[in-house]
This record gives C-alpha cells, sequence and structure tokens, in this order.
C-alpha cells in the first residue's frame, strides 16, 4: 500500500481556484449527494438538533418537578413534552447520530469507496428527516389543518388505552404513528445497506476476523434494526386500523388485548436498547485502545460477546411486563435471559479493563469520554440485574428508580460515547482539532451534571415516586432529591454551550489536524482530512488487525495477529 495512494495530492487550477461555489449551488449539492460521508455528517447534525430540541424538553421537565405542588407546566402540557422528549432521544437522536457514524466510518474503515447503494442511502436519510419533521409538525396540525395543533400525549411507549380513541382525540397519536413509522422505514434502509457494505466490499485481505472491532459491532446492530423493527411497524399499523376502521385489535373492552400491544411493542423496545448502547460499545472500543497504546483484549472473545448481546437480547422483552401477572414460567424465563445477557456485558468490561491495564494511557477528551462511560455502564448494569429480579421490579417497576437506570444507559452510556466519537473523528470530518481545553470543561461539567440530576432519582424511585406523575405533594421524600436531579441539568446545560462553543470555534479558528491526529491504526486515518470523495486513490490492502500499524512498522517484530 503505497504512502502517496493513501494521501492523494490534486494540483487545483488557477481560474478553478478562483472560482467560488454559491451558497445556492453548495445547499444543492448536499441536498442531492449520494456521498457516504455528507450523509453520514447529515444524519449527526439532524441527531444533534432533535437533542438539544430534546433536551429542552427535558429541563422543562425538571423545572416542573423541582418543588412540590408546582404548576409551572399544565398536565397536558407535561404529557406532551414527556412523550416528545422519550420518543425524540430514542428514535430521532440515538437512532441517527448511530446511521450517520455507521455511514461515514464503516466504507472508511474497511477501504471501500462508498456504501454498496448510495442512493438507498439517501433515501434512508431523507425519508428519516421527513418523519421527524412530521412528528414535530403534530404542534401545528394535530387535530386537523383547520384547528389548533397539539403533540402526542400517549408516552414514548403508546400503551393501550391511552391511544384509543376514547382518550386520544384529534389526530396527535396518528402523527406519532406514521412518524415513527416512516423513520424506521429509513433505519430499515441504511441496516440493509451496512450490512451489504460489509459483508461484500471489504477491501483486499481484510477478512472478517480482521475487521475493526466497530465494523463488527455496527455490523450485528444492523441485523438486529432488520429484526425488531418490523414488529414495531406491524404494531403501528393494527394501531391504524383500531383507529381508522374499528379494528379492536387493542381495545380491551371490544374484545381486544391490551397486553398485546406492550408485547409487539417490547419485541422491539428491549432489543432496541441494545440497538442504540451497542454503537457506544463500538465507539469505546476503537477509543481504547488508541489512547491506551495497546491492541484491544481478547479480541474473538469481544466478538463472541457482541454477537451473544445481539441474540441473547431477541428473547428479554418480557422483563419489562413482570406487573402485568404472567405465569411463574414465564417470569423465571424471562428474568433468567435478562441476566443472562449481562455475562457477554460484563466480559466486555472486563475486555475494555484488561486493554488499558498497563497501557501508556492519554487522557484526552475523548478517552475521558470513554472512561467515565465505563463507570456509568457498569452502574446501569448493575442496576439493571437488580430490575431483573421479579420481585424486586414488582416494587420498583414504574418507579423513579427505573428512569434512573434507563438514562444511565442512554445518556451515561451511550450519549457520552457519542461525544467521544465526535473528539476523536471530528478531526478526519474537518480537518481541524477541536479544543482540549473547552473539551475538558464540557467533560467536567456535563459528567457532574449528569450524575447530580440521575444519581438521586434512583433513591428517590426507592422511596415510592412513581414516573409519569407531573407533580406531588410535600412531605413524602422526594423533595430534596427531585430538587437536586433539577439543579443538575443546569450543569449540563452548561456542559452542552461548552460542547457547542467549541465546535463553533474550532470549524472558525481550530488547530489544523493533519492525517492522523492520534496516532491511530485504523484505515479511515490513511486518507486525507476530509476524505476525498473516493475515499481512496487506490483500494489498500491489509495484512492485519491495525493495518496503520504496519505501514508505520513495517519491520516491528513485535506484533503479530496470527
Amino acid at each position: 500500500m503505497p504512502a502517496s495512494s493513501l494521501n492523494p495530492a490534486v494540483p487545483i487550477p488557477q481560474a478553478a481556484a478562483a472560482e467560488r461555489p454559491s451558497i445556492p449551488s453548495i445547499l444543492h449539492e448536499w441536498v442531492t449527494t449520494t456521498d457516504h460521508k455528507r450523509l453520514g455528517l447529515m444524519y449527526i447534525m439532524a441527531g444533534l438538533l432533535f437533542f438539544v430540541i430534546s433536551g429542552c424538553m427535558a429541563a422543562l421537565i425538571r423545572v416542573q418537578l423541582a418543588f412540590p405542588n408546582n404548576d409551572f407546566l399544565p398536565p397536558q402540557m407535561f404529557n406532551r413534552m414527556f412523550t416528545m422528549h422519550g420518543t425524540a432521544m430514542v428514535f430521532l437522536v440515538g437512532m441517527p447520530i448511530i446511521a450517520g457514524l455507521m455511514n461515514y466510518l464503516v466504507p472508511l474503515m474497511i477501504g471501500a469507496r462508498d456504501m454498496a447503494f448510495p442512493r438507498l442511502n439517501a433515501f434512508g436519510f431523507w425519508i428519516f428527516l421527513f418523519g421527524g419533521g412530521l412528528l414535530y409538525f403534530s404542534y401545528l396540525a394535530a387535530p386537523g389543518l383547520s384547528g389548533a395543533g397539539s403533540a402526542p400525549d400517549v408516552g414514548w411507549f403508546a400503551y393501550s388505552p391511552l391511544t384509543g380513541k376514547a382518550f386520544s382525540r384529534g389526530h396527535s397519536t396518528d402523527y406519532w404513528i406514521l412518524s415513527i413509522m416512516i423513520s424506521g422505514i429509513g433505519s430499515i434502509a441504511s441496516a440493509i445497506n451496512v450490512i451489504v457494505t460489509v459483508i461484500t466490499m471489504r477491501c483486499r485481505g481484510m477478512t472478517l476476523m480482521k475487521m475493526p472491532m466497530f465494523v463488527w459491532i455496527v455490523l450485528v446492530v444492523a441485523y438486529l434494526i432488520v429484526i425488531v423493527l418490523p414488529p414495531l411497524t406491524a404494531a403501528q399499523i393494527m394501531l391504524l386500523l383500531d383507529r381508522f376502521l374499528g379494528a379492536k385489535f387493542f381495545d380491551t373492552q371490544a374484545g381486544g388485548s391490551a397486553v398485546l400491544w406492550q408485547h409487539f411493542f417490547w419485541i422491539f423496545g428491549h432489543p432496541e436498547v441494545y440497538v442504540l448502547i451497542l454503537p457506544g460499545f463500538a465507539v469505546a472500543t476503537e477509543i481504547i485502545p488508541v489512547f491506551s497504546r495497546k491492541p484491544i483484549f481478547g479480541y474473538a472473545v469481544m466478538v463472541g460477546a457482541s454477537v451473544m448481546i445481539g441474540f441473547i437480547s431477541l428473547g428479554v422483552w418480557a422483563h419489562h411486563m413482570f406487573t402485568i401477572g404472567m405465569s411463574a414460567m414465564s417470569n423465571t424465563f424471562f428474568a433468567t435471559s435478562t441476566m443472562l445477557v449481562g455475562i457477554p456485558t460484563g466480559i466486555k468490561l472486563f475486555n475494555w479493563l484488561g486493554t488499558m491495564w498497563g497501557g501508556k494511557i492519554r487522557f484526552k477528551t475523548p478517552m475521558l469520554f470513554c472512561v467515565a462511560f465505563l463507570f456509568q455502564f457498569l452502574c446501569a448494569g448493575l442496576t439493571g440485574i437488580m430490575l431483573a429480579v421479579a420481585p424486586f421490579d414488582w416494587q420498583l417497576s414504574d418507579s423513579y428508580f427505573v428512569v434512573a437506570h434507563f438514562h444511565y444507559v442512554l445518556i451515561g452510556g451511550l450519549l457520552f460515547t457519542i461525544f467521544g466519537a465526535i473528539y476523536y473523528w471530528f478531526p478526519k470530518a474537518t480537518g481541524k482539532l477541536l479544543s482540549e481545553k473547552l473539551g475538558k470543561w464540557h467533560f467536567w461539567v456535563f459528567l457532574i451534571g449528569f450524575n447530580l440530576t440521575f444519581g438521586p432519582l434512583h433513591i428517590a424511585g426507592i422511596l415510592g415516586m412513581p414516573r409519569r406523575i407531573y407533580t406531588y405533594d410535600v412531605g413524602r421524600g422526594w423533595d430534596v432529591w427531585n430538587l437536586l436531579a433539577s439543579i443538575g441539568v443546569i450543569f449540563q446545560a452548561v456542559g452542552i454551550l461548552f460542547f457547542v462553543g467549541n465546535i463553533l470555534w474550532s470549524l472558525w479558528k481550530g488547530k489544523k489536524a493533519g492525517d492522523d491526529p492520534w496516532d491511530a491504526w485504523t484505515l479511515e486515518w490513511s486518507t486525507t482530512s476530509p476524505p476525498p470523495p473516493y475515499n481512496f486513490e487506490v483500494l489498500p490492502e491489509v495484512r492485519s488487525r491495525r493495518p496503520l500499524w504496519d505501514l508505520k512498522h513495517p519491520t516491528d517484530p513485535d506484533w503479530k495477529y496470527e
């Protein structure tokens, strides 16, 4: 793999260099693009935009709950905020940012010039964005274009009978159904594209067991998406038939079953947790070895653990339903499967720590976010095992203990690794380094705010505070814990301001990154920063899992994978 082929330089004619593209032409290029890198960046930017919107909603929710008997938000508006926040964070923040990372990185990591189906890739992004816009359009037109709008108020889980015509009048629930269904089509399209790309377009020499761990894990995620989104789509179609044609699938008063919706939803909903968190694992598995200056400990075991997490997660869904009165056999099966999924997850934690042990660790900002992820996801895993015990779950189900557990998974786990990924791959995408000083301010302020918000909510849940309530009375022992949680949101908001300021400052006056600022090992760092449209002038050939190490140290006798 000649060095010249990794870093092509094409002289620009003087006349062409003088011409500056107009803003309309730039917009036209981005809107019509099929380049996986631009589509990946648009996924990530859309996800961050929805993150800011849903984060503002979360802040309003915490203001309402900061004090007992607060009337900052009326009950109906609280329910809408709660529904839109949860729906957006799961479907419009986690999913698109994951899709963006997969789209941007997978072809570069496997030595390909693009995704297998570039037009399908563009279709997936635009159909997702249309679905997200449709959800927020409900604010304007949910009762119909002639009336005042209202957002959905049925929770992100949309349990029956809340979604029935008797409870949910107007069309806000219909907007929720259609937006999630349409966005899901985009997710399935992206997943199929990732699977075909990884299976068929790896560069010469890259066998399955020489792929970067990031590629292995997102391949598992793509298969999960293809398996678990169709049941949710089927349930949404059934719900539309209930609402418009009187089908009565979920109408208990007409012989339907509200529990049927729960089964369909959680057959999607629990594997969805792993669809969201496994890419976080993928990011950590790339960042930790680079900043520990050691190869990943137990590569083959990590691959096996990733596959087992995906497989076992498909049989865990009803641990969300311990309180509905399932049989003892069902409770036993789902409690056991929930505990089993902790085994491969624990293996991954052990391997990350084994990678760091004895390494020459550099605590740059991406590594700091990954170290915090290890601790916070361990806390989330331990409380998850506690909730796997059916009698314990009977006491704390639908309490704020579950809210705290869930946020330690998706914020303490996923969001922290997303921040780590942005700090790590931002130089590759833009050619500029993010500020380490501002990055560390972002990390520490957000870390304090996150734990100040969701740590106390474990205690509020143990003290009996139910979730989904818009206020509470004095004297229940929940006051101080809710106040602390709401104060923590201020720290989180300040941390996000540091993050946004860092991005804007670095794009304007950031230090040039060079092609490989981290001295990394995977193929994306062998291209220019940002990469050219064609990725590689000559498709690379690899001989190990660390092709850039081979290029930098061609005679090093100390490294051998086989």
